[in-house]
């Protein structure tokens, strides 16, 4: 599973859901096809591999319909990897379910779609067909978990989904310890600490936070920013900035330079085009506010754990936000106790794991039509699980 969301949704189910089984990653008699694109460079087999399953996902299905036959599974569950699904019968009484924080065609007529230019040639080509096998394999799941309003209103729409199959779940934060709940005053004079965490810095909007900084700065505010993740190019750095281009939070020393980070933060200013984004949640995690554009499904909830501004916003205009809680240190600290508990009420994976094993048992009922256990076992398809990897 190489996506930190791969792995934190099989932990939640683990924990909160019963036994679980990642099902085999070969393509069965395609299996060919599919050595043959992991040799390619990893930017053109990761493009080439989900379009190939679909379409050979009339041979691969039966590699999987044989793994359910063979093993009884209550719940067939697929990450990310909707052409997993395609093709696909399940046994009676197992119920399919799907999470994702995008679907191919709802990011790609977004605006978040529209800020990035297609890098498979020819791919375009394929967007009608693609739709038309996501609608057959998201109007055939039983239930559909997707993390933000955004993502569902758009689906629903799209897929003419029904409110009993469609969900909003919030994921959680990508955290190995939840941090203490702690507090970070704006004290008048002192530095305001600015934070933006991400490996991109134009698509997680570090241009914006660095002229946030800049005008902060020539407002007589002694702003500071600091990066982790990216390197920013020589005409985005200053000496009020602090960078590291990337830490390994499994190593003690630099798991403790990522925490002070969050802990002395005033604010997350990651103003970024993403369909969620994990970061958002791990500040909430440390009671730290974010501030963000309106755009696709980022987890900030206006006034609770930060602020959406309009999409068109200028630095002038995160800089306006942050100095109005220097005027109102009080508000400041209110809405870091927000934010915090925003986090433990729903942008944990435990609140995930719950909801989603609820409505997994309800569904289980209604499918066998008489009340049962709770499921015991779940077939995993993480993504890139039997896409490839």
């Amino acid at each position: 599973m190489y996506s930190g969301g791969n792995r934190r949704i099989h932990d939640a189910l683990v924990k909160h859901v019963g036994e679980v089984t990642i099902l085999p990653r070969d393509w069965g008699l395609a299996e060919p096809v599919r050595q043959a694109i992991r040799r390619l460079p990893d930017s053109a087999a990761r493009r080439l591999r989900w379009r190939a399953h679909l379409a050979l996902s009339s041979v691969i299905a039966h590699r999987v319909e044989a793994e359910l036959a063979r093993a009884r599974y209550d719940v067939l569950f697929c990450a990310y990897s909707f052409h997993s699904l395609l093709g696909v019968t399940v046994p009676p009484g197992t119920v399919t379910a799907f999470a994702s924080d995008a679907t191919h065609t709802v990011y790609r007529n977004s605006e978040i779609g529209a800020a990035y230019s297609s890098k498979f040639p020819g791919g375009r080509a394929f967007d009608g067909w693609v739709e038309r096998c996501e609608a057959r394999v998201y109007g055939g799941a039983d239930l559909l978990f997707w993390p933000s309003r955004w993502l569902k209103t758009e689906a629903d729409a799209l897929y003419g989904l029904t409110p009993e199959q469609s969900l909003m779940v919030p994921w959680g934060a990508g955290l190995g310890r939840v941090p203490r709940a702690a507090y970070t005053p704006l004290c008048p004079g002192a530095p305001v600490r600015l934070l933006l965490i991400g490996r991109d810095w134009f698509g997680k909007g570090g241009p914006i936070a660095f002229d946030t900084m800049k005008v902060l700065r020539a407002r007589g505010v002694d702003a500071r920013l600091t990066v982790i993740g990216c390197i920013p190019p020589e005409f985005h750095r200053s000496e009020w900035m602090t960078i590291h281009p990337s830490l390994d939070r499994t190593d003690p020393e630099q798991a403790r330079i990522f925490e002070d980070a969050f802990d002395e933060a005033h604010f997350l200013v990651q103003p970024s085009f993403e369909s969620y984004g994990f970061a958002f949640c791990e500040a909430s995690a440390y009671g730290l506010p974010a501030l963000c554009l309106d755009v696709g499904g980022v987890p900030v909830f206006d006034g609770e754990n930060g602020h959406a501004l309009p999409r068109e916003s200028t630095p002038d205009q995160f800089a306006d936000v942050i100095e109005s809680y220097l005027r109102d240190p009080q508000a400041h600290e209110e809405l870091s106790r927000s934010a915090r508990d925003t986090f433990e009420a729903r942008l944990n994976w435990d609140a995930w794991g719950q909801t989603v094993g609820q409505h997994l048992r309800d569904a289980l009922v209604a499918q066998r039509a008489t009340p049962e256990a709770p499921p015991e076992a779940a077939g995993f398809v993480p993504s890139g699980g039997l896409s490839g990897g």
